[in-house]
Parts: structure tokens; sequence; C-alpha cells
């Protein structure tokens, strides 16, 4: 926004009233998008060194305004800098202190330049530096949940479908599977990054300027790999907010969901890992209580990443092309959805490092639900010429008599099984083997100790 002589806004000139001190207030975001200082100025010394190259402003001017807001920044970094709701946003809190550092040649550094442009340009660079920073902490999750992984390869329990005993599997295997959730995450936000490459600099307000400008300079200069194609659709573009939005719900949900997995086997019921005291809180009132609220704090806060990414979309839904004040809302929805996701990131490596499986529990939970029932039936497949459904059927007759008999699986004998099935031969004992199940699974992506370990040394490349 250019300045007059008296470094007033420039619509002073247009309007006389001063504004009423609630609309300054509402109409202040320099609380929320101070954090931009960086990508502001990064912004204006890219769009001023093009409009010297372009000789649309002198030498002299080129370097008293890069002088003027490399000050600035060195202010901001100490502290030293007097962020002032009375001039609204980053933008023009940093274009007021050029003014009181170098004088009328600030004004030059709006030319071929509106907030519109600018505001995309510096909110583009943050949510690229932030999808890197969401992907780094992201690596700490895996390597650890990798650690964890590698440590109970040959850790037996039960695997769950409709939260009831279905068939055994690793430790190791079920934690990688966190591990796909969260390389997805990654992979969303990566491609992100592509979408994020256009740059928006030099459409101006909406429609470019007559200023011979090289949109290609910028480009490069800020690390965009080309200039957006429409000045009306990159002023009203938010596509990459509701992007870089849905990728952080997506990856809260599968916070929550790991959250919820570790809740329901700390529980008493379960009682399938330990968690240590540094991720437990106490009771007020119950001595004995040791509470996972960390974990429970964790699987709440994906509602608030949920809430952002409907805002935004709600926020978006009605708008006509191209900037409207509503938009004012998008930084500090990204903001705080962000910061949420940072903390929760860390908050779940911590708990990652201090959980440890109730080994002998696991066994025991996965003994006690006929969980090689489908073992059995394989078998009969294999070595009977049965049909699946027939092996079903026998295999459910089997079920139904150690049931009676109030008996696992692998405690039944030879002669018990033939009376079903006559044609059995002692081998079939093998089959209720909890190790044997979980290893025999060798198709790619099932639960063989050496499918596990395979997969564990192709993350730990990576």
């Amino acid at each position: 926004m250019d300045k007059n002589k008296n470094n007033k806004a420039i619509w002073n000139s247009r309007i006389k009233k001063k504004s009423s001190a609630l609309f300054q207030k509402i109409g202040s975001s320099i609380n929320i998008d101070k954090r931009l200082y960086k990508e502001d100025i990064l912004g204006s010394i890219a769009h001023v060194e093009m409009l010297f190259r372009q000789k649309i402003i002198t030498f002299k001017i080129k370097n008293k305004i890069i002088y003027g807001l490399q000050k600035i920044e060195k202010d901001i970094l100490k502290n030293k800098f007097d962020f002032n709701e009375k001039y609204e946003d980053i933008h023009i809190n940093i274009e007021k202190k050029l003014f009181e550092i170098i004088g009328e040649e600030a004004g030059y550094i709006h030319t071929a330049r509106s907030r519109n442009d600018q505001v995309l340009v510096d909110f583009k660079i943050w949510i690229k530096n932030a999808n890197r920073e969401i992907n780094s902490n992201l690596d700490k999750i895996i390597n650890s949940i990798l650690k964890l992984a590698e440590a109970n390869i040959m850790t037996i329990m039960p695997g769950f479908t409709h939260m009831k005993n279905a068939q055994p599997t690793s430790f190791a295997h079920y934690l990688m599977a966190y591990v796909e959730m969260f390389s997805r995450d990654k992979k969303r936000l990566e491609f992100n990054l592509e979408n994020l490459n256009e740059n928006p600099l030099g459409v101006v307000a909406l429609t470019g300027t007559s200023f011979n400008i090289d949109r290609n300079y910028t480009t490069k200069k800020l690390g965009f790999k080309k200039p957006t194609n429409n000045s009306i659709d990159t002023v009203a573009d938010r596509d990459f907010v509701l992007d870089f939005l849905y990728s952080i719900s997506v990856c809260s949900l599968h916070i929550s969901r790991i959250a919820e997995e570790l809740i329901i086997w700390n529980s008493d019921g379960f009682k399938l890992i330990h968690l240590s005291d540094k991720i437990v809180t106490g009771s007020s009132i119950m001595p004995q209580k040791k509470n996972p609220d960390l974990l429970e704090y964790l699987r709440g806060k994906t509602g608030t990443s949920f809430a952002s990414f409907f805002s935004m979309l709600t926020i978006l839904k009605g708008l006509p092309l191209s900037y409207f004040k509503d938009l004012q809302d998008d930084k500090e929805i990204t903001f705080k959805s962000f910061d949420t996701l940072i903390n929760c990131l860390k908050i779940l490596n911590e708990v990652l490092k201090n959980i440890s499986p109730n080994k002998k529990e696991m066994i025991r939970l996965a003994e006690s639900g006929y969980i090689t029932a489908t073992d059995l039936a394989d078998y009969l497949v294999k070595n009977y010429s049965m049909s699946f459904r027939k092996a079903y059927q026998k295999t459910a007759e089997i079920v139904n008599m150690a049931e009676k008999k109030k008996k696992k699986l692998k405690d039944l004998k030879l002669e018990e099984l033939k009376k079903i099935e006559p044609k059995l031969k002692n081998d079939v004992l093998k089959v209720f083997d909890l190790k044997n199940s979980v290893n025999s699974k060798k198709s790619y992506g099932g639960t063989s100790f050496e499918n596990i370990k395979k997969m564990i040394m192709k993350y730990k490349k990576k």
C-alpha cells in the first residue's frame, strides 16, 4: 500500500473520517500475521530487486529499501520491533517502519504490487516451510515406531476385527501399519508442495500491472517453479490452504486412531501395553490411578483440526471472485491448526518412546479366542482338497466342540479332532501354534517375521 508524504494510509486521500476504534480493532490482524515477517521481508526484497532489474526504480532506491528491510528483520529478531495494531497487519507495520528508517523512498516498495499478491506470497512461502516442518516431525514419529517394531518382531498379540479376537499377529506388524499411515501423510504434504510452487507475486490487486515487471525473476528468486496463470484466480485462490488443512486433518485423524488404540490396550480390560510414569497422570481422589491423559489429549485435538478445515471450506463456499475481507481469517485458522499438529506430533513421539508391550498378557489374550481357527480352515483346504466353505463348516464344528469342552484349540487331542474330520493327521496340531500362524502369512504385506523385517529395513533406508 502506497503512502503519502505524511506517512498516512493512501486511502486517507479518499476516506475523510477516521475509522471507529471497534472497526480498527476488528480489522487488525497484526497479532496473528506478524509471524509472517520473514516471508514478507523476503518477498519485498525479491520484488525491489526485480523493479531495479526492470529499470522501474534506481540502484540507490533499491539498496536503501533493502537496507531498511534487513534492519527491520534484525530488530524483530532482537525483539526491538513494535508491532502496532494501529497499522493493521504485518505488511503495513513493516512499511511504516521502513518510512521511519529511509524516508520517502520507502514509498517505491509498493510499485506494481498490492497487499493481495503480497500476502499470498508470504502465506505460500510460510505453508511450504510448514509442510517441511511437519514432515520432519513425522520422520521422528516413524523412526520411533520403527525402533519399537524392530524390538518386537516376535512379540505375538491378537489382531482384532470388531474389537474381537480375530487372528494372531505380531506387535511389530501392528505398529508398522501406523508407519504406512504416517508415510502417506508425508506423501500428501509433499504433493502439496507441488501445488504451492506457483508464484502469485505480480498479479497485484486483481488484473496484473502495466509496469514492465519480470515475474519469472521473482519466481526463481523466491523458490517457486512458475508464475500463476490468471490474476483473478490467483487473488481468489485459497485451494492451497484447503490442501494444507486437509492434510493436517488426516494426519490428526491418524494420531487420534493410534491414541485410541493405545488407550484401549492400556486399559484394565486389556493390559496389553505399559505406559511409563513419564506420560501418565494421577487422580485427584483415587490414589491407585494412572491415567493416559496425554493420549486422550491427542485424541481430543483431532476435533479442532477438523473444525479448522470445515471453517475454511465454509468461508470459501459463497465467495465470488476475487478478494474479500472474509479471507483474513485464513491465516489464524491455518496457524492454529499447524501449531496444534506440531504439538501433537511431539507429544506422540514422546509417548512412543515411553511404552512397552505386556508380552505375557498379549499371549494370554491371543490364546483365549480360538484365533487360529482360520489357520485350521486353510489347512483343510490345502491338505484335503476341501472347498473353503466346507473347511469353514468343519472348523466351526471343531470350535463349537472346544467351546463346549471349555478347551483352547491347542489343547484338543487328535482323537477329538478326528471325530469331526477323520482324515486329520498329527501335523494338524502345529496349526494351533500362534507363532506358526503368524509366520505362515508369507504373502506380500502379511505377518511373517521375514516380511516384517523386510518392511522395517525398507523404511529404515528411506
